[in-house]
């Protein structure tokens, strides 16, 4: 089978039927290691454990807050699983197998990182059977879902920062924050390069990439403002 440009998201082994094949037991488990591993890779930089913040070995093990665990759940779900599930649905409903699988290196990086207290994060990917190298529509449609369902999120979630902030300041910060880890993700995701859904965009269309990363770009300046400089989803103090 000719792999084309996308060696690391194109599957060899035959295709099963689409109609029997929602999902299998080594996607749930490899969507269900990565999940644990980011969620704890967040839990460590949103409570401030990393050796380079001053923390110590045995802090990074310490039991953390109810409140840091169930943010880092939701920025797992939304910021990664969300993502993935939105190129395996698009490629699905485009007759293709699709299924996610962990890269165990990127998730040992994504350990080191953030023990560290700089995560970089790389927890695999939505692999795809069948899709013709040459299908540059396909290809950019299924690249451009993840990102898009990133951007949706973090729509929603500063939406609801706005709501809240005025009856309660630390839920609209929580908010604040999942929006701009969004952000992050889909900015991340569409810059075109190697396997990035940017690249397969970028192929689909110059124009369509960048609005959809100026897009990204700007919600991350403002999300990141309204986070980490003005502590309120008004860009003000």
């Amino acid at each position: 089978m000719n792999r084309g440009p996308y060696p690391y998201t194109v599957w060899s082994p035959a295709a099963p039927p689409l109609a029997s094949h929602p999902t299998s037991r080594t996607e749930v488990l490899h969507v269900t290691i990565a999940f644990l591993v980011l969620t704890g890779d967040l839990v460590i930089i949103l409570s401030g454990r990393g050796l380079l913040e001053g923390g110590t070995l045995a802090g990074l093990v310490a039991p953390v807050p109810v409140f840091y665990l169930l943010l880092a759940v939701a920025a797992a779900l939304t910021g990664f699983i969300a993502h993935e599930m939105a190129h395996k649905l698009v490629a699905r409903r485009l007759g293709y197998w699709a299924e996610f699988r962990m890269w165990p290196t990127g998730l040992f990086l994504s350990i080191i990182t953030s023990a560290a207290g700089a995560l970089f994060a790389a927890p695999g990917a939505t692999i795809v059977d069948g899709m013709d190298p040459r299908d540059i529509r396909g290809w950019g449609q299924t690249g451009v879902a993840g990102p898009a369902s990133n951007l949706l999120f973090a729509a929603g979630f500063y939406a609801a920062s706005l709501a809240t902030f005025r009856g309660d300041v630390a839920a609209s910060g929580a908010l604040l924050f999942l929006a701009w880890i969004n952000t992050l993700f889909a900015t991340f995701n569409l810059l075109p390069l190697g396997p990035l859904d940017g690249a397969k965009v970028l192929r689909w269309g110059t124009s369509r990439w960048a609005v959809a990363f100026v897009t990204a770009v700007i919600f991350l300046g403002v999300s990141y403002a309204a986070y980490y400089s003005y502590g309120s989803p008004f860009l003000a103090w």
